[in-house]
């Protein structure tokens, strides 16, 4: 089991696995590896895929903020802000707020730059390294990471933000799901390319996205490509149809692959519209 274990997630570079939503306090048992041995191999070489940290990637942004955020068991995770400037490019109140989770092999400073239309439409946009990746500490572990993001959306929710987006990719949508229900307070979610279950490859079944879908889903947006190589469309359909089951929005484009990695840019800039589209109108 072990070894088919690594040589799915090797292939893949995507992991989940969190029961509880990172309930557990405390930095030593928040950061114990909950899949056995091969969780901090995976991760060791998922971070280094996503590379260094590099400011000049935001360097162009006229209205990006450093952002630190410290959890509950002393960690700083760093990121960044877009913050709302209207059509006009001046800063102004915002609307509301985007939460982006990545991919486990992405770091904030290369996608950022891809939500400026969200700003330019009111709205602060938040992308933070997750915990022992770029410029963030603490060690990388699941369930760390998923309580890092209950404690993000929590802070975020009681900020006065009228409107409260989360868009979720890969990983990240694992990350979010695995933790729903202690931020189920979300005006409308995307979620991409996000596989249905793990436990058929060593996890506890407790761990599985599927599961942690609410009653009602009419405020989500499922999407999958039928050419991702990452993330096979027969590992999300349980997911999509699940979600279509309790009333999400279901989007299986035959042209899409892995989200920033689609084969033509023209393909990716549909698959972001379609993302906006939901989000904006």
């Amino acid at each position: 089991m072990a070894s088919r274990f690594l040589i799915l997630f090797s292939s893949l570079a995507l992991f989940s696995g969190y029961g509880s939503a990172g309930q557990e306090a405390g930095g030593g048992k928040l950061e114990r590896s909950v899949c056995g041995l091969q969780e901090p191999i995976m991760f060791w070489l998922w971070s280094g895929m996503a590379g260094s940290p590099d400011a000049g990637r935001v360097a162009g942004l006229r209205n990006v903020e450093d952002v630190t955020f410290e959890t509950k068991d002393k960690r700083l995770l760093r990121g960044y802000k877009l913050k709302a400037t209207g059509r006009e490019g001046q800063l102004t109140s915002p609307k509301g707020y985007l939460l982006v989770l990545q991919g486990n092999a992405i770091l904030a400073d290369q996608i950022i730059g891809a939500f400026t239309n969200y700003s330019s439409a009111g709205f602060d946009v938040y992308v933070y390294d997750f915990r022992g990746y770029g410029r963030s500490g603490g060690k990388r572990r699941l369930q760390a990471i998923v309580s890092d993001y209950v404690e993000i959306l929590a802070a975020l929710n009681s900020s006065g933000y009228e409107r409260r987006f989360v868009y979720a990719m890969s990983f990240g949508g694992v990350v979010f799901l695995d933790g729903f229900e202690s931020h189920a307070r979300l005006d409308r979610i995307v979620v991409d390319s996000t596989p249905s279950r793990l436990s058929d490859y060593g996890c506890p079944a407790a761990y599985d996205p599927v599961d942690h879908l609410p009653g009602d889903c009419r405020h989500f947006l499922f999407i999958a490509g039928q050419q991702d190589g990452v993330v096979r469309p027969s590992m999300s359909r349980l997911l999509l149809d699940t979600g279509q089951t309790c009333g999400a929005q279901v989007m299986r484009d035959a042209a899409f692959g892995h989200p920033f990695m689609d084969h033509d840019r023209s393909v990716h800039r549909r698959r972001m519209q379609a993302i906006e589209d939901y989000l904006l109108r």
